[in-house]
């Protein structure tokens, strides 16, 4: 195989990973209750009753996992803050053993070398404020901005990268949509509230970050291009109807300043019931960048006569999947890429891979190692769409595997395995797998 194209000088090399999925120490130091510490409770929520109570224990192993990214010749780490470990109310006093834990975090990262990006808002709401109606609230937008403030006021001297928001979609969604992740309600289509409400917060925190004198702010959203089922007129309106959910919904408001055609949805865009005289223009507050979290595909069929949705997802046949079920189509990412850059045009900033990555599950051999094949070629393979992107005139900026370790996986626990470095739920003892060692070398490589 032909060696994998250089990316353009400065390119960016990272990783990234989420506070609730690693931290642990969900009741240490002053740290108050997330929408996802509530939900684990619930029975029949997380598979086999899993919870993050301790997760991988980065609250107090941090320094372990920062000499593995050392060792891996990283220079950027994507992390996400813990919302209640800031403010336990959501609102109001600030714990300062909290933002004490992100001092020393930050401090070690500078002190390795690597550049920290910090996530604000990873999907763990205080639960106080979910309480008070989360994200279809628009006062937590306002609640959003304050705690912005906060932490870029406290981190914003030496955390100049800064994300706002993470899968604003998959949040509305599974979260208020669907009921599969936290705050598990299952409002269908009147979860929209909760999309414009992330975006207002997102508009108000980008301009928190910039008034503390950010460099880089920028909203991750998840992608994953619409493929119509067949050359049907129905299955292409069923995948033009889901692309605007998942790409406009959360694209077009922050660079168009204007929400897309949602009529296949019996909604009028231009006339939603909660946008306020104002919002949008916050949130279209200019970016620097834009994350890009990729995976897969979406492939759409026309809907049956019991989907609440003007579409239906269908599988892909004769394609290879991970662990979670998920079709590897790598040529998806460069299909992202340029669709985007062709799209959004003038109005888009550079693009940023802030996720990428896969779930796949090895037992280690008789030597304790852990050949992870499949992910090795499944970077590669990705990684080649990006230089792919790039050649046909996508700005991109870096690119971040998810994730370091393997982790707390949402709804489930931790039966999906994303992590270059193996561990240990019982014992908590990291290992680098085979792919840890490729993902180097491909650093070192583009470097030379």
């Amino acid at each position: 195989m032909s060696p994998i194209p250089r990316l353009p000088d400065g390119f960016h090399w990272g990783v990234a990973t989420s506070a609730y999925q690693i931290e642990g120490a969900v009741r240490e130091d002053g740290r108050g209750t997330s929408i996802w510490d509530a939900f684990v409770e619930s029975p029949g929520t997380i598979r086999d009753g899993h919870t993050a109570d301790t997760a991988c224990d980065h609250y107090h192993r941090y320094p372990e996992d920062i000499d593995l990214m050392r060792r891996l010749g990283i220079d950027v780490y994507r992390f996400s803050i813990s919302w209640p470990r800031i403010l336990p109310s959501g609102s109001g006093a600030v714990n300062a053993s909290g933002l004490s834990f992100y001092d020393r975090l930050v401090d070690a990262l500078l002190a390795a070398g690597l550049t920290p990006m910090a996530t604000l808002f990873h999907w763990d709401l205080p639960q106080e404020l979910e309480a008070l109606g989360g994200w279809l609230d628009r006062d937590t937008a306002h609640r959003f901005g304050e705690y912005a403030a906060v932490a870029a006021e406290h981190l914003g001297d030496r955390v100049k990268h800064w994300i706002t928001l993470n899968e604003p979609f998959e949040h509305m969604a599974l979260g208020y949509g669907l009921g599969q992740h936290a705050p598990g309600r299952t409002l269908l289509l009147d979860s929209l509230p909760a999309a414009h409400h992330q975006l207002l917060g997102h508009g108000i925190a980008a301009g928190e970050l910039r008034d503390s004198g950010a460099e880089l702010v920028m909203l991750t959203n998840s992608y994953s291009p619409a493929a119509p089922a067949s050359g049907s007129e129905s299955d292409i309106a069923a995948a033009r109807a889901y692309e605007a959910l998942h790409r406009g919904l959360f694209t077009d408001p922050v660079l168009l300043g204007r929400y897309p055609d949602l009529s296949a949805y019996g909604v009028d865009g231009a006339a939603l019931p909660f946008v306020q005289e104002g919002d949008l223009a916050t949130i279209a507050t200019p970016l620097d960048g834009l994350g890009v979290n990729y995976y897969n595909p979406t492939r759409l069929a026309a809907p049956t006569a019991e989907s609440p949705f003007p579409f239906e997802i269908v599988e892909f046949a004769n394609v290879d999947t991970t662990d979670f079920g998920w079709p590897v189509m790598p040529s998806g990412l460069t299909e992202t890429l340029v669709s985007l850059t062709e799209d959004y045009r003038e109005a888009l900033p550079p693009l940023w891979i802030t996720e990428n990555g896969c779930s796949h599950r090895i037992e280690p051999d008789a030597d304790g190692n852990f050949a992870d094949r499949f992910r090795i070629d499944y970077l590669e393979a990705h990684v080649r769409a990006l230089a792919a992107a790039v050649d046909l005139g996508a700005d991109v900026r870096g690119y971040l595997v998810w994730s370091l370790l393997d982790n707390f996986e949402w709804a489930e626990g931790y039966h999906q395995r994303f992590g270059l470095v193996h561990v240990d739920f019982d014992t908590l003892e990291r290992t680098p797998k085979a792919s840890f060692d490729w993902y180097r070398e491909l650093i070192a490589g583009q470097r030379r």
